[in-house]
């Protein structure tokens, strides 16, 4: 057995927005970010691990046969890297079975500070794509709709670049908060200094997940605010220049549709509620 255990909070069988193909997707437990429009505020508060990496990955593997076409394993949250021993154990599993992993981060707890870093460094050995949500580019406004300034997140962003392992940037769209011209420029600017960007999406802010801020008796803060609309959805991917971000593709091709139109007549209903609330559940 594993000698650190990980605080679980859920898993996804069938995702199929969390990195390519279909991923069992982990969530763990605990996260330091108070974002605003955070739709699983149950999530947040940490408690002891109690799940072991190997039995784990052993569930997971019932699973392997849907990850043809570059599925795999995707680990989020909560917070993933606040559980960075965990995953250190559970990656090393995956990549001795060939396993594509993903992980799914705001970055929070990034800092070239020991002993963090020297994980952080032995993690991305194993790890085969990273989600880095960027919340504003405004460190002051970063800190206002999350709690935190983005000074360490744009640093891991940097630091991922120079050592070219592969991202996926997303970025919440939330009217009112991150979504002026200016900021969306400035971020433009950002991710095009980067060089290790696949694929750069605007997740649309949705109010799917106030229930659970009424549940732990929380004032949700963007009460009376809306989705984005299509329009302003549009204007912020032209702002970004997403289509320029196309790397993701290189590793689809037209044998993998085959597989995907099996596995939705296979499953059914079942797998076609997955998807929509998998598309529902994005936006963290």
């Amino acid at each position: 057995m594993g000698e650190h255990k990980g605080a679980l909070h859920s898993i996804e069988t069938f995702g199929s927005v969390d990195g390519p193909g279909i991923r069992y997707v982990i969530f763990l437990q605990g996260c330091a970010m108070r974002c605003q429009f955070c739709h699983n505020a149950d999530t947040w508060q940490m408690r002891n691990g109690e799940a072991d990496a190997k039995d784990v990955l052993q569930r997971a593997l019932r699973y392997r046969s849907y990850w043809r076409g570059g599925g795999g394993i995707t680990v989020s949250g909560g917070e993933p890297l606040l559980q960075i021993d965990f995953l250190l154990e559970l990656f090393e599993e995956a990549k001795k079975q060939s396993i594509h992993t993903v992980i799914d981060t705001c970055g929070q707890p990034f800092t070239r500070e020991e002993p963090f870093f020297s994980k952080f460094k032995a993690l991305m050995t194993n790890t085969d794509l990273v989600l880095l949500d960027i919340k504003h580019i405004d460190s002051e406004q970063h800190r206002t709709l999350t709690g935190w300034g983005n000074e360490n997140i744009l640093d891991m962003a940097r630091w991922l670049s120079s050592i070219g392992k592969p991202v996926w940037i997303r970025h919440v769209l939330v009217p009112q908060r991150n979504d002026s011209d200016e900021d969306l420029r400035r971020l433009d600017a950002f991710v095009r200094t980067l060089s290790n960007v696949e694929r750069f999406e605007v997740l649309p802010y949705h109010t799917l997940g106030v229930y659970k801020w009424k549940e732990l008796g929380i004032p949700y803060p963007l009460e009376g605010i809306d989705p984005p609309t299509e329009e302003q959805i549009a204007h912020a991917n032209e702002l970004l220049h997403t289509t320029d971000y196309q790397g993701f593709r290189k590793s689809e091709t037209k044998k993998d549709k085959p597989k995907l139109t099996f596995l939705m007549k296979k499953t059914g209903i079942l797998f076609t509620a997955v998807l929509y609330c998998n598309q529902l559940d994005k936006g963290n």
